[in-house]
């Protein structure tokens, strides 16, 4: 046990200042970030029955391939950002809805529309697209 605690102290020390700088430029980022990505939801987003797919693009296969991946892997920076920000000062459960509404993955759109139905959720989302100017978002059926 006391190798442990003393493992844990070591990191710290070593790291403490990094995890410290990266919680406020993760604060500070989300605070920015976040009224603009909420404002870009449609209105109804979380009411549709069946998920409608992007058109073809023109771009190449291997440049939607990276896009892709990118889009992925900054939702899943976002994910972890927001597990982070339970912990430390952020909006950790905005970002990880965000993260988890960026990302492609299966029953998504299910966990997508679990997670929105929570009233603290849906009730800060609405509050900062009124912030925005934008109309609030049509609460999910409950299925």
């Amino acid at each position: 046990m006391e190798a442990l605690i003393q493992q844990i102290s070591d990191f710290f020390e070593t790291w403490g200042w990094w995890v410290a700088v990266g919680s406020v430029l993760m604060f500070v980022i989300s605070l920015a970030a976040m009224p603009y990505i909420v404002a870009r939801i449609p209105v109804d987003y979380f009411t549709h029955h069946g998920r409608h797919r992007m058109s073809q693009s023109s771009r190449h296969p291997i440049i939607e391939l990276v896009l892709v991946i990118l889009k992925n892997l900054l939702g899943a920076v976002l994910l972890i950002a927001g597990i982070i920000m339970l912990f430390t000062p952020g909006q950790g459960l905005l970002s990880i809805l965000f993260g988890l509404m960026i990302m492609n993955y299966p029953g998504k759109y299910r966990l997508e529309c679990w997670i929105i139905r929570k009233p603290l959720i849906f009730g800060a989302v609405n509050a900062m697209r009124e912030k925005q100017g934008e109309p609030p978002l049509t609460e999910p059926e409950i299925s």
